[in-house]
């Protein structure tokens, strides 16, 4: 019975070791957001807040000074893996891309978190 009781006891441990790794994971590729964006919460820090970013159509959030660009394009795409992949890479760039005006800008400087650190950011996001 003891012997049972310990290995039962030994993989909640190991459990709760998996289930933890992926959010510390998670934590770490969102670390630089939190710098200016709430990653708990929908509600404007510098940025708007990250928890339901994904998903969600661009420049909407109430309460925010969007760029120009952001608001004169309001709603016209959605935050997917696509557009989330390009903004954190170059929102410089993307802003130009996403509006098609070459003159565009953005009030978020490029994270330039591209290709695998990109990925691991858009999955982090949609995590939250």
């Amino acid at each position: 019975m003891k012997k049972t009781l310990m290995i039962a006891a030994a993989a909640a441990f190991v459990m709760a070791g998996m289930v933890t790794a992926p959010a510390a994971a998670h934590a770490n590729a969102l670390a630089k957001c939190k710098a200016c964006h709430h990653l708990d919460s929908d509600k404007k820090k510098v940025g708007p807040g990250l928890k339901s970013v994904f998903g969600r159509k661009n420049g909407q959030m109430a309460d925010m000074h969007y760029s120009k660009a952001m608001s004169s394009h309001a709603g016209e795409w959605t935050w997917d893996e696509a557009h989330l992949d390009k903004w954190v890479c170059n929102s410089k760039d993307a802003i130009k891309e996403f509006t098609g005006d070459d003159h565009a800008k953005t009030k978020m400087p490029p994270q330039k978190k591209c290709g695998d650190k990109a990925a691991e950011v858009v999955a982090a996001l949609k995590a939250l």
